[in-house]
């Protein structure tokens, strides 16, 4: 016969107070069969969904067992581990952490938590000054056995909260070193919502001759979380989740994604359709992941997207609606997804968007669960006006990002124009070229009429002579060899210190041709004009 009360389990009377204050009153299931078996010092396999109270059905008779160890001592010496629990992800350990101490709160008893993602230094200050019940994830807690901040030597109580958590996660290895880090004489509690060959396997590594307690039949959800279908395409999936928050005004709406990246894209997706929105995953930090999470607890958010990482953890009271927007390629995942909501005996409810390809994972969930899951209409909502309106709405979306002008709208004209000539091209350069090949027809069409004959080599001679000869022009104005000449024969008038340039003369002695060169005197050294010696110039002979 199970207890109807806390009062009947035997627990501290500063415990019970505690369990009080926190709004409990009568057991639930697991509890009432957990807790006694737990105080008697025996091994336990539980067996519950997520949401039953579970974390209290070991966390109450580890403070019952641990209280004669409470202290107030500053000294290290007198806190050493002596509950040692394993959680699969640091969303799972802060929570677990939370309700043991909060149950603990009129105890001496010290805990804390230590987990990845944060400076491994924030921790180091509170472990070394000792705690007796240390909850943690199986990577942090190594890295800290390594720094020597942690010793395990004194554990008494070992517990594995979401064993098939762990072993999807595989954690197995780290774990296995955990173990050995143990002593042999410790009580050893597993708790799982599933139960699998590879969970039983590691049963019967860790526990010995453990007493099974399941409060429900294996591998089945809450009873109390209804759970419907929505059969849709997947291009309509984003519109039928707008619809269904905005319909029925509802807020702390939990949606599970498939991937880290597919949850980052649908939360801004959502913000621009009009819904408070924010995402959780293994890639966001912790900061950004606890600061996600309290403000989805305190009603600020409608939706939070989240991957698997938060199936696990999160307990929030009253949560109306899970959705799960993309299924788990895994079974039992949904289980625990869907238990998000209903917890504690409340009601809650469960959505499942499915399209086509996605049909056979519900297949094999309703296969895990025995049941068939009920496939429901979405009232007022059009699913065929949504398909046939999503080519337009993109169309208008991408026309109000396209820029205007330039050289984008000659590129999607040329790429409109796929059979137009090869001379024109998609650019300003490439009218440029064009022109350039304008203007050597018109030189061709010119030596033409001119009688003359022209090969290939001396067209490109002669235009590339051309372009250089108008880059010239462009940069000085065109002046013939005399003028010149006569310019640079003024600028050795001015600076008499310069040697005069002498001209060449024909062989008839007459004046140089004017396109002949004009050297000047060369000298091994120039000596500057304030060092020179000035020769005096003799009067003119009369």
């Amino acid at each position: 016969m199970h207890a109807k009360s806390f009062d009947e389990l035997g627990l501290r009377p500063e415990i019970l107070r505690a369990v009080t204050e926190s709004g409990y009153t009568i057991p639930t299931p697991i509890q009432a069969q957990a807790i006694p078996e737990v105080l008697a010092g025996h091994d336990i396999m539980g067996g519950a969904q997520t949401g039953t109270g579970k974390t209290a059905g070991f966390g109450l008779p580890i403070l019952q067992k641990l209280a004669q160890y409470a202290n107030t001592s500053p000294s290290p010496a007198r806190h050493h581990v002596r509950a040692l629990i394993l959680a699969p992800t640091r969303e799972l350990a802060i929570q677990v952490e939370e309700s043991i101490r909060e149950y603990g709160k009129y105890t001496n008893l010290r805990s804390t938590c230590v987990y990845g993602g944060v400076d491994i230094r924030q921790q180091l200050a509170i472990v070394r000054a000792g705690v007796e019940i240390l909850v943690a994830t199986p990577g942090r807690l190594l890295d800290h056995v390594e720094q020597k901040s942690v010793h395990l030597g004194q554990v008494e109580v070992f517990v594995l909260d979401e064993a098939d958590r762990m072993l999807d996660m595989g954690f197995i290895p780290d774990i296995k070193r955990i173990m050995a880090l143990l002593p042999a004489k410790r009580q050893n509690l597993l708790f799982s919502a599933t139960f699998s060959n590879d969970i039983k396997k590691l049963a019967d590594e860790l526990l010995n001759k453990p007493r099974l307690i399941e409060v429900a039949r294996r591998n089945t959800a809450a009873e109390t979380v209804t759970q419907n279908a929505y059969k849709v395409p997947q291009e309509a999936k984003r519109a039928l989740l707008v619809h269904l928050v905005q319909s029925r005004n509802v807020w702390q709406v939990l949606c599970f994604v498939r991937t880290k990246h597919g949850a980052s894209r649908l939360a801004r997706q959502l913000e621009k359709d009009g819904l408070a929105t924010s995402a959780i995953h293994g890639d966001k930090t912790q900061a950004a992941r606890l600061e996600a999470l309290s403000k989805f607890k305190e009603g600020k958010l409608q939706v939070l997207v989240a991957t698997d990482v938060a199936a696990r953890g999160l307990d929030i009271d009253d949560m109306p609606l899970v959705v799960n927007y993309e299924l788990p390629h895994v079974p039992e995942d949904y289980i625990h997804r869907i238990g998000r909501t209903g917890r504690a005996g409340a009601t809650g409810e469960a959505i499942s968007l499915v399209a086509p390809e996605e049909e056979k994972h519900l297949g094999e969930i309703e296969r895990l669960l025995k049941k068939k899951v009920a496939i429901v209409a979405a009232e007022g909502f059009d699913v065929n006006a949504v398909v046939r309106d999503r080519p337009l709405r993109e169309a208008t979306r991408a026309g109000a990002e396209r820029p205007r002008g330039g050289d984008g709208d000659r590129a999607r004209r040329s790429r409109a124009a796929p059979g137009a000539a090869r001379g024109e091209q998609s650019s300003a350069d490439g009218d440029g070229r064009a022109r350039r090949g304008e203007q050597r027809g018109d030189d061709r069409e010119g030596r033409a009429r001119r009688g003359g004959s022209h090969t290939p080599r001396d067209s490109a001679s002669s235009d590339r002579a051309r372009r250089s000869g108008s880059t010239s022009e462009s940069r000085t104005p065109a002046m013939n060899g005399d003028a010149r000449r006569a310019e640079r024969e003024a600028a050795y008038a001015k600076n008499p210190d310069q040697p005069l340039a002498k001209k060449h003369a024909t062989a008839s002695g007459t004046a140089a041709h004017p396109h002949a060169h004009i050297h000047v005197a060369k000298r091994a050294r120039p000596v500057p004009a304030l060092l020179q010696k000035r020769k005096i110039p003799e009067p003119e002979k009369v």
